[in-house]
């Protein structure tokens, strides 16, 4: 007998320095490997269910050795995407699930210069939790667009006129921007204008103090934007805007054309159905109802360049400029026969 509980004795003992063995080994990293993995808890998950499934993704040894630490560690585990890899001790994985060290879910995006408010609401709803069209109608909301008001000082009631195709073209600041993946539309609207109000901060005393109204300033830097490349000549055609404007001639530029028959250039075949279009945004009308006008409002995001370029235009004295689409070069010139001759020089080479 005395024999028996010897052999039981020993076993036992064996069993719990085995077992104690075990659980040391279990709550060691599983290997080396420092591959980043994404390990999710949803709400109301079991300990033992998150010990089963940190098991089966590989990124422990035991799930029965880390349901023995959690038994004697009493840790308040937040649901939530945790990156975790399984050269982690599981002690420092569970900080981790306590301290809501959750894996942020965000996005960097982009957003052009030149770039219309439509092609914004596709790149933003390619990456967040919204869609294009619930980005335009939030951005389109009249009641939303007018508590934006008095926080922007470049803002103001033009963007309220219900002729504009969207309220805020030329508003959003082209440039590079993180969002977390559910943010609102209106949390993105508000953080680009934060950014559009920094960056045209050096500029505000000028831009106030000046005989054109902010929103006109960037109507005008917008064209700009589409019809010139180089700092030099976005002046030299802003010189040649506030001369046409001023002796109440047309812009007469194709850009607005386009934009106001809301086509693309260089996308769309250019019709006279197009360039001869009656709407507030067509500079091109031989009418007279555009002339010394500007469109209605921006027809794209302008870049910073063509908002200085606007507010230091050059000392020329051009009335024409025309475009050369092989090179990109901008011909300036002072008289009708000087840009007609132009214009059937390049086009007769195919270069308009």
């Amino acid at each position: 007998m005395k024999k028996v509980l010897l052999i039981i004795g020993i076993i036992l003992v064996l069993l719990i320095i085995g077992g104690v063995g075990f659980y040391f080994w279990g709550i060691t990293p599983k290997d080396n490997n420092d591959n980043v993995v994404v390990f999710t808890i949803e709400p109301g998950t079991s300990k033992t269910v998150i010990a089963k499934n940190l098991a089966k993704a590989g990124l422990i040894k035991s799930d029965i050795a880390l349901d023995v630490y959690l038994f004697f560690n009493k840790i308040n585990i937040q649901a939530g995407d945790y990156e975790l890899s399984s050269n982690m001790k599981p002690e420092d994985m569970l900080k981790k699930f306590s301290a809501g060290d959750v894996k942020i879910n965000s996005s960097t995006i982009t957003l052009v210069e030149g770039k219309r408010l439509v092609d914004y609401a596709e790149d933003l709803a390619e990456k967040l939790d919204f869609s294009k069209n619930d980005f335009l109608s939030v951005a389109s909301d009249q009641e939303f667009l007018s508590n934006l008001i008095p926080d922007y000082w470049f803002l103001s009631s033009d963007i309220l006129n219900e002729s504009l195709y969207y309220p805020l073209e030329g508003y959003l600041f082209p440039d590079t921007y993180e969002f977390l993946n559910n943010v609102s539309p209106e949390e993105v609207i508000k953080t680009i204008l934060d950014h559009t109000a920094l960056k045209l901060e050096d500029l505000k005393d000028v831009m106030l103090d000046n005989s054109y109204s902010v929103h006109e300033l960037f109507t005008m830097a917008s064209i700009i934007e589409k019809e010139a490349n180089t700092d030099i000549d976005r002046q030299t055609v802003a010189q040649v805007f506030y001369k046409r404007l001023a002796e109440n001639w047309s812009l007469g530029s194709d850009v607005t054309a386009f934009y106001g028959a809301k086509k693309e250039m260089g996308k769309d075949s250019e019709t006279w159905e197009v360039l001869n279009g009656d709407n507030p945004y067509n500079t091109r009308l031989t009418n007279g109802t555009m002339n010394g006008k500007l469109p209605i409002g921006p027809i794209c995001s302008p870049s910073l360049s063509s908002i200085t370029a606007i507010l230091n235009p050059s000392a020329t004295n051009y009335y024409y400029f025309v475009a050369n689409t092989c090179t990109g070069e901008i011909t300036f010139l002072t008289t009708a026969d000087e840009f007609y001759a132009k214009t059937t020089e390049l086009s007769t080479n195919g270069c308009i």
